[in-house]
């Protein structure tokens, strides 16, 4: 609580700056409940009513930023001895315009990597200049349920991500880049009963080091006049000198009304290098898909996709068809293979009254699946029926309701309610 309050001070110490033209306050903040009924045994179950309280907050002050992201959640009918959990995503200074090419970031800030993202508590460094772009980035995981508090710096030697990228423009269409990724995390210590060499039961400390990932990667985008747009990456595991990933997609205008995308990856699982998973037999996947859009008018648009996994010994196709337009979707998806059979319709459509006012929306999926050829057939129904109203454009209240049938969970329905309040001032 004390962290709470140091924080909160810090906060409106600085919207006390007085130049009125330079510091800006915006952010949004929202308040959510739900409620549902959960069965912890047979006929005995229990009703829910969870809170969310989210604030996303950002102090500005010429180039300078204070950027936070903080989540509240707790159960009012029936608390948890954790409740309420406070929950701290971001939290960071920001600066920008240094020497007009650089930007640091210091403090709690998520990390975009397709191999490690998350949160990390650290420092974030940007540098760009011309068609050349860097950034760099140091830091240690964060607690647990995200809480306050950071990892005295003695043990960020075993507990921490490194890494960066290096980007550039300089060819024509093009855009170049490599980066580099090392993420550790090293396991509390514990005992263990195993057998000593007379097979008699000991006690034995169990100490894993702390290599995760560790990953370079390379990556090849090309664009030529909206026409034409190919994108790949190439992963490799340092840590098992083996390939992780391959990566294609790419899409082709040969119309105005008519698109045609292909995609193709090469993945071998992600298993953290101190796993006990690492020692089991694994196989890579493969997986193609080839797709196809067509404008039919300013209104409505269709579309088809056809893709393929493919196993170490088996196949998995899926086929997906659709037609979106300006006030919902209806698609058809069947999968079947290797992967299970499933037949999936889904309906969903919205449309804004009132000038705006009042949005409401509706949505249906209907699905029949089994998990093989000799499985029994499975049925699960689930609706969505819900309205958004925005009496002003920085307030906007969410009702919904969820409603899902199956052999499982048979008439769940379940409530969700939300604010949301955007807020943008400057002082």
């Amino acid at each position: 609580m004390k962290k709470i309050i140091i924080l909160i001070t810090c906060l409106i110490g600085i919207t006390e700056m007085n130049n009125a033209q330079d510091f800006n306050v915006n952010g949004r903040f929202s308040s959510s409940l739900y409620s549902f009924q959960r069965f912890d045994t047979t006929n005995v179950s229990g009703n829910y009513l969870e809170s969310f309280q989210m604030l996303n907050l950002n102090l500005n002050y010429k180039d300078v930023s204070l950027r936070s992201y903080m989540n509240l959640v707790g159960d009012i009918e029936q608390p948890l001895s954790s409740d309420p959990t406070l929950r701290f995503y971001n939290l960071f200074l920001e600066v920008r315009n240094i020497f007009n090419a650089a930007t640091i970031k210091l403090g709690r800030q998520p990390l975009f990597n397709s191999v490690a993202g998350g949160l990390f508590d650290g420092v974030n460094l940007d540098l760009k200049k011309g068609d050349y772009k860097l950034n760099a980035y140091y830091g240690t995981d964060v607690p647990a349920y995200q809480k306050f508090e950071i990892r005295k710096f003695s043990q960020w030697k075993n507990n921490y991500v490194v890494g960066g990228d290096f980007s550039t423009v300089v060819l024509h269409d093009f855009q170049l880049g490599l980066s580099y990724i090392n993420k550790n995390y090293q396991p509390e210590p514990y005992w263990a009963t195993r057998l000593d060499a007379s097979l008699n039961p000991i006690q034995v400390l169990i100490e894993n080091n702390s290599l995760e990932y560790q990953f370079a990667s390379a990556e090849v985008n090309y664009d030529y006049k909206d026409k034409i747009s190919i994108n790949t990456r190439y992963d490799y595991d340092l840590n098992y000198d083996q390939t992780s990933k391959v990566e294609f997609d790419g899409n082709y205008s040969p119309t105005d009304k008519l698109t045609l995308d292909l995609y193709y990856n090469f993945r071998n699982p992600i298993i953290r290098y101190n796993s006990i998973f690492s020692v089991f037999d694994y196989g890579n996947t493969q997986e193609y898909e080839v797709g196809a859009n067509y404008e039919l008018n300013s209104i409505f648009t269709l579309n088809a996709r056809y893709g393929d996994v493919v196993y170490q010994d088996a196949n998995s196709q899926r086929v997906t068809v659709g037609l979106t337009s300006n006030y919902g979707s209806i698609s058809y998806r069947r999968t079947f293979g290797y992967a299970g059979e499933l037949d999936a319709l889904s309906v969903y459509g919205a449309y804004t009254v009132l000038k705006g006012l009042l949005t409401p929306s509706l949505g249906v999926t209907y699905t029949a699946y089994k998990l093989s050829e000799s499985s029994d057939l499975n049925n699960l129904t689930a609706i969505l029926a819900g309205v958004n109203c925005r009496p002003l454009p920085a307030l906007s209240f969410d009702l919904q309701a969820q409603y899902m049938n199956n052999r499982i969970y048979q008439n769940d329905f379940r409530m969700f309610f939300k604010i949301n309040y955007w807020f943008n001032t400057n002082f």
